[in-house]
């Protein structure tokens, strides 16, 4: 399986992974602390071994046409009683980003499927394994909370599961920053 994913630079790596620790913590989910802070641009995609190859080249043709951006997070809100996340403010620049990746792929990787849900930018502290019993303690801890961060995007990941967890497998600097590389 692989997935691509925008990660998030420190301070904020830190910041957001220590909320999915805590909330592990106090509720006993695990099911957000298996992948590291992240916006999915490209949710889990079951692909045989032999794509991967495929999908880094076009991964790195993708990345070398888009410029850097910045995602404002501000505070958090709730999927239903299920997925407890920090929100993207003003969420419209990393929808181009992905609306951009998602033709490309509809173009240079058909294996990939057009998703059926809209795109809602998110980084996820809790989801799935949530225990009921935990929802009403952590909407009411967490709505007294504020949070505020910004970070610029100059890079996407991709992601291969081994069986066990996520693994990172390759970065992709975004145009901009393939430049100031190489003048470096």
């Amino acid at each position: 399986m692989f997935l691509v994913a925008i990660l998030p630079p420190e301070p904020v790596f830190s910041e957001v992974w220590a909320l999915k620790q805590e909330v592990h913590q106090l509720t006993g989910s695990r099911n957000a602390v298996r992948l590291p802070p992240h916006i999915t641009l490209i949710p889990p995609l079951r692909q045989p071994n032999a794509f991967e190859a495929e999908l880094r080249a076009s991964l790195a043709d993708f990345a070398a046409t888009q410029r850097s951006f910045t995602i404002g997070l501000r505070d958090f809100k709730w999927f239903d009683n299920r997925t407890l996340f920090v929100h993207v403010a003003q969420p419209e620049a990393v929808q181009a980003f992905h609306a951009a990746l998602t033709a490309w792929c509809a173009a240079h990787l058909p294996q990939i499927p057009r998703e059926t849900r809209p795109f809602t930018p998110h980084m996820t502290l809790a989801t799935r394994d949530l225990p009921a019993s935990a929802v009403p303690g952590l909407k009411a801890d967490f709505a007294r909370r504020h949070y505020e961060a910004t970070f610029d995007v100059q890079r996407l990941v991709l992601f291969r599961h081994d069986g066990q967890q996520w693994q990172p497998v390759q970065e992709f600097l975004l145009t901009d920053n393939i430049q100031k590389a190489a003048a470096s």
